[in-house]
Order: C-alpha cells, then sequence, then structure tokens
C-alpha cells in the first residue's frame, strides 16, 4: 500500500508538471508558467542540499554560496560576450560565452570546484563548528562578489538575453520551463541512483555512525566530500537555471537568509526523501506568492506551519502524502 501510494503522488505530480504550461494557458494565466519554474530551480538546489543533509547528516548554512556561484558563472561569462572582452588573459585568452552547453557546464564546474575547496576544510569539523564554518565561507563569497565592482557589486548584473541552446528558444518561457522541468528530473534520477548505490549505504552509513564505518574501511572523509561536491554542482546548475529565468544575478543569492529558505524547503518537503524537497520548494513558494498579496508578513504564517509539519511529520508533506515513513524518495 505504501508503494502504490508512493507510486501514484509521484505520477500524479509528473503529470500535473508536465501539463502545466497548458493548464496556465486553458486559464489565462501564463504568470503561472515562470512561478512554476522559479518553482522547479529552487527544488533542484533543495534537492541537491538533501542529499547532504537528509542522507548524510551534514547540516549546512552555506549551501547558497554554490547556488549564486553557478548564477555568477552564467552572468560573467554572457556580460563579456555581449562585451566582446575576454575573462582571463593568462595563460589562455578566455572570452565570454551565450551557449548554454558551455557556460552551464562551466558553472556547474565552478561550483562543484568550490564545493570541495569549502568542504574540504568544513568536513574536518562536526556539528554546529561545520554549520557555523559552512555559513563563514559563504558570507566570505557574499561580500567578495559585494566587492566586485567590475560586475556591480551591491548592484547585482544584468543579462542582456538568456542563454541559447541548440533546437530550442529559452527566450520562450514555455520552452524554459521544461528545460527546468528536464534538470530537476535527471538530477532526481541521479540522485536516486546515486543514494541506492554503494556510495549512498556509505554515506548513510556515516549519518548513522561515522566511527563504525571508519571501522569498517572505508575511507569516510573522501566519501563525504564527494558527497558534497556533488551537491554543490547539483546547486550550480540551478543557480545557472535561476540566471537564465530572471536575466539578472546578485550577491543576495548566496546570502545566508537564501541557504536557510533552501533548508526550510527541505525540511517542509522531509529529509532524505529526495522527492520531499520538491514539495517543500513549491510549498513555500506558493505560500510566499499568494500570502505576500494580502500581508508582507507572510512568514507569521510560514512559522507555525513549519512547527507543525516537524513536530507530526517526521517526514514532511511528503511522508503524509506517501504513506509510512517515506524513506528514501
Amino acid at each position: 500500500m505504501t508503494v502504490n501510494r508512493k507510486t501514484i503522488a509521484i505520477v500524479a505530480g509528473a503529470l500535473l508538471l508536465v501539463a502545466l504550461p497548458v493548464i496556465a494557458g486553458l486559464t489565462d494565466e501564463p504568470y503561472l508558467v515562470t512561478l512554476a519554474s522559479r518553482i522547479l530551480i529552487y527544488a533542484l538546489a533543495a534537492v541537491s542540499l538533501d542529499l547532504m543533509l537528509g542522507f548524510g547528516g551534514m547540516v549546512s548554512l552555506g549551501h547558497a554560496a554554490f547556488f549564486g556561484i553557478g548564477a555568477y558563472g552564467v552572468g560573467i561569462l554572457s556580460m563579456h560576450a555581449f562585451e566582446g572582452t575576454v575573462l582571463f588573459n593568462w595563460p589562455l585568452a578566455i572570452g565570454g560565452s551565450q551557449a548554454a552547453l558551455t557556460v552551464w557546464p562551466l558553472a556547474v564546474l565552478f561550483s562543484a570546484a568550490a564545493a570541495g575547496i569549502i568542504g574540504a576544510l568544513s568536513l574536518r569539523t562536526t556539528g554546529m563548528h561545520f554549520i557555523m564554518i559552512t555559513l563563514a565561507f559563504a558570507q566570505m563569497l557574499y561580500y567578495f562578489f559585494v566587492s566586485l565592482e567590475a560586475y556591480g557589486g551591491d548592484d547585482g548584473l544584468s543579462l542582456f538575453a538568456r542563454n541559447t541552446l541548440p533546437g530550442l528558444d529559452l527566450g520562450d518561457d514555455r520552452q524554459f520551463y521544461f528545460v527546468c522541468l528536464a534538470a530537476l528530473a535527471l538530477f532526481l534520477f541521479f540522485s536516486w541512483r546515486l543514494v541506492h548505490s554503494r556510495f549512498g549505504m556509505v554515506i548513510r552509513g556515516c549519518k548513522d555512525n561515522e566511527r563504525r564505518m571508519k571501522s569498517l574501511g572505508f575511507p569516510t572523509f573522501r566519501y563525504r566530500l564527494v558527497c558534497v561536491i556533488i551537491a554543490g554542482a547539483g546547486a550550480g546548475l540551478a543557480g545557472a537555471l535561476i540566471a537564465n529565468q530572471t536575466e539578472y544575478v546578485s550577491p543576495g543569492l548566496m546570502h545566508w537568509t537564501r541557504s536557510g529558505e533552501i533548508l526550510v524547503m527541505v525540511l517542509l518537503g522531509g529529509m532524505g526523501t529526495l522527492f520531499g524537497p520538491v514539495l517543500g520548494a513549491a510549498t513555500l513558494l506558493l505560500m510566499e506568492e499568494f500570502l505576500s498579496i494580502y500581508t508582507e508578513h507572510w512568514m507569521v504564517f510560514l512559522g507555525p506551519f513549519l512547527v507543525v509539519v516537524v513536530l507530526f511529520a517526521k517526514r514532511g508533506i511528503y511522508g503524509i502524502l506517501a504513506g509510512g515513513n517515506g524513506n528514501h524518495g
């Protein structure tokens, strides 16, 4: 029964997402496509954090740093492409680009590299120390990008157009929506295979009892570091997509409050469920969208709702919909 309820919930959600642009067209509400694209992008960032938090037990308050780096990777390369200037002169002259097949992998690579460096230092600590170090690194990067006057500083950087993808027009909101949906679906599939592999078993073992995993001969530091790098890469892809959707990037994308929002999405949807963070992102952003129509203090309603979910639904919204404990998606 539990498996059936999970399958029904996932299939129903997938069908709704595929049909949403048609529904938006029939109801004459094109803005729904833009809102849904934003939800998909943040869902991708939340799923990437869930790999660290829900499966690896690594609580991070700096995940938005990778999100922002991915966005700035797109913004900076796009700016240099528009101006016809080079990004680096030595040892090779590297210019900008508008091609998504070039820019997006580079944005993911930048975020993964940052995650590797930050993770290698942060993972030498545990618990509250790990949380504070990830927060400190994220804030360091935030102020670093604030100081980059060449790229807008605190005012941010505007893109002149979305990236280009062969055979598609990313300037069309519907086509861009399906690109976001495909990116989320592929990352969910990759994450599902990952957590059910030997690697995933080791990561979950580290969360439960790292000392025992070490005694069994597993290099737990390396496993956890790779998990952080993969999570950073996923957040970087989400950052590349949000830069294209809004055609604007700013240091605010990597502020600690953004990390908190992504963390809330994971908690709302259900940690360690993969599909839960998608529901969490949808819930949080829909509450923000519709409650803010009536009051600017919409988070007053979010607080009690989050407390109720955490207290009475240990696996979040996904656990309630799927039944049982909702383990591992």
